[in-house]
């Protein structure tokens, strides 16, 4: 057994003293035993005791067990659940108070069986969570525990967690579970369960917490084709911020304008969107899963692209006279949409062919009343009295689709006047006969010539 006296009489307060015990290698449960004493005369504490457990020559960590003051020798368990092929090293250290007095420790053992009073832990697993998560670690321990006892989840250079609750199974055996919430890649390190009883205290072996920041790509998808109603992407997301591996694909998709969006799980490098409006703009980008609760990172840069214009769905429909002069004819149509155009660009043309001096006249004009909720077109400088064909034509970039025909007779006009030189009269004893051709313009059907 090892001894230490530290008499703390005319020393400053914060001084230390250090009693560090072999280093140790078991492969089975065994229990460190220890008396000790905290004294002074003056009922002030000469100091304080802590005990620290160092593994593998690592960082010493915080203390597992301390006392400033006992006035007697007491006795306390060291349960220390560390196993081969890791070692440890049990550091007893003294600080001092500035008071007067005594602190000693004597009679460390270190003995082949359970401790009494204090459980011993089984071994702890290292944890992954993705970050943003509730990492749990489960202590499970080998013996009782009372409402008195105190558990926490000790971390090295990382902050310590509390108690999320305990299951008791029986006199023997309990699990306590400890959560780290929102693990952030600060929270990542090394943790061990600890448990201080009455009669001392059980430290488990140090595992590790693992936090993993979901994938994220650094570039936006490639644009390979576009059509009116698909786009071809691919998906470039080799490159990522975060940590794999790649478990999913997905493409998110919405309209840069208005609030529909959708999204579809890939599994390969390229893909087809289909189902898409004609000459719509899209936000294209890739979300990646990591393994693991909440491992799906925030959607990379989105690639801008619009759809291409679709042909027309049909020409125009229910074209109808409205008014029919000599001169001129107005025409309505059932109004339509984009859901008809298939287009945000497109023109609208009025084609009409009628017969004019023996030859046919073919005429074109664009009518600018599209967007109209009744919309009309009036032709003018037409002949009188004359047939007319005419049809609607409704184009766009990828196509034009054209109206059924509607054949319109203009009304009659006064005709022009008889041609002067061909008036001609043959004089007889009591009459006067005449004869003159046509007028040049008749205008519709002559009825009454008067002299």
């Amino acid at each position: 057994g090892s001894f230490m006296l530290v008499n703390t009489s005319g020393r400053f307060a914060g001084q230390k003293a250090h009693l560090l015990l072999p280093h140790l290698k078991e492969n089975d449960t065994h229990c460190i035993d220890f008396h000790y004493y905290v004294s002074s005369k003056s009922g002030s504490s000469p100091g304080t005791l802590n005990i620290y457990v160092k593994v593998n020559d690592g960082p010493i960590g915080n203390p597992i067990w301390n006392t400033s003051i006992t006035a007697t020798w007491n006795r306390a368990e060291l349960a220390i659940s560390t196993f081969w092929p890791n070692f440890y090293q049990v550091v007893f250290e003294v600080v001092t108070s500035g008071h007067p007095g005594y602190v000693a420790i004597d009679e460390v053992k270190v003995l082949g069986h359970p401790c009494t009073k204090t459980p011993h832990f089984l071994r702890l697993q290292s944890v992954e969570v993705n970050a943003g998560q509730f990492a749990t670690f489960q202590c499970a321990a080998n013996g009782g525990t009372d409402p008195g006892d105190r558990l926490w989840l000790q971390g090295i250079y990382v902050r310590d967690a509390p108690l999320k609750n305990i299951k008791v199974f029986n006199f023997r055996r309990f699990v306590a579970l400890f959560s780290v919430v929102n693990a952030t890649k600060r929270d990542a390190g090394n943790y061990r369960c600890m448990i201080r009883t009455e009669g001392g205290v059980g430290v488990s072996n140090y595992a590790e917490l693992i936090v993993k920041e979901p994938p994220v790509p650094i570039a936006p998808p490639q644009l390979s084709s576009v059509g009116a109603t698909y786009l071809w992407i691919q998906l470039n997301a080799n490159s990522i911020n975060g940590d794999g591996p790649i478990i999913q694909r997905e493409v998110e998709y919405r309209t840069s304008s208005g609030s529909w969006y959708d999204i579809q799980p890939v599994d390969s490098t390229s893909y087809k969107i289909g189902h898409l409006d004609p000459d719509t703009e899209y936000e294209i980008s890739v979300l990646l899963t990591r393994p693991g609760e909440g491992g799906t990172g925030s959607p990379g840069p989105a690639l801008k692209t619009r759809t291409k214009c679709a042909d027309p769905m049909r020409g125009p429909r229910k074209l109808e006279v409205v008014e029919i002069k000599s001169r001129q004819i107005t025409i309505c149509w059932e109004p339509f949409g984009y859901n008809v155009t298939r287009c945000h660009r497109y023109n609208l043309t009025v084609h009409y062919r009628y017969q004019a001096g023996g030859q046919e006249q073919v005429r074109e004009e664009v009518s600018w009343d599209t967007e109209s909720s009744h919309p009309q077109h009036t032709i003018t400088n037409l002949s009188p009295y004359t047939n007319v064909s005419i049809k609607l034509v409704l184009m766009n970039p990828e196509g034009r689709k054209e109206s059924q025909e509607l054949v319109v007779q203009t009304d009659e006009d006064v005709p022009s006047a008889v041609p002067l030189e061909s008036i001609q009269g043959s004089t007889f004893e009591e009459k006067i006969f005449l004869q003159w051709r046509e007028p040049a313009q008749t205008y519709g059907v002559i009825t009454l010539y008067e002299v």
